[in-house]
């Protein structure tokens, strides 16, 4: 059914993920968010989580879902939605596998 993608010994990506927010910019700061500050977030909810990692079988919030690009951008937005100051919603996750491969997600109920 996955073509070169069924390999008895599984296979790895590179990803790049791109998470965008949206809110009320502060007139101090010009942010809508400090921006380490959502690096840091997307490290500790994400990247720490699975880098190096066989997603089916290290990532606890991965478990029992297939990690199709499509699946796994939606399980980076469950993890990074409520990891966001208040006032600050999660926009867009963005989410390259190859360059001929990539999913943009948007929320639930956003179609």
């Amino acid at each position: 059914m996955f073509g070169d993608c069924t390999n008895p010994n599984w296979h790895g990506h590179n990803y790049v993920l791109d998470v965008t927010v949206e809110g009320v910019v502060n007139s101090e700061t010009g942010f809508v968010m400090d921006l380490k500050e959502l690096k840091d977030a997307m490290n500790t909810q994400v990247v720490d989580e699975v880098d190096h990692r066989n997603l089916n079988l290290e990532v606890s919030w991965l478990e029992g879902v297939m990690p199709s690009t499509e699946n796994f951008a939606i399980a980076i937005w469950d993890q990074m939605a409520p990891a966001l100051p208040d006032g600050v919603r999660l926009h867009r996750v963005f989410l390259r596998e190859t360059v001929n491969n990539a999913v943009e997600y948007m929320g639930p109920g956003v179609g």
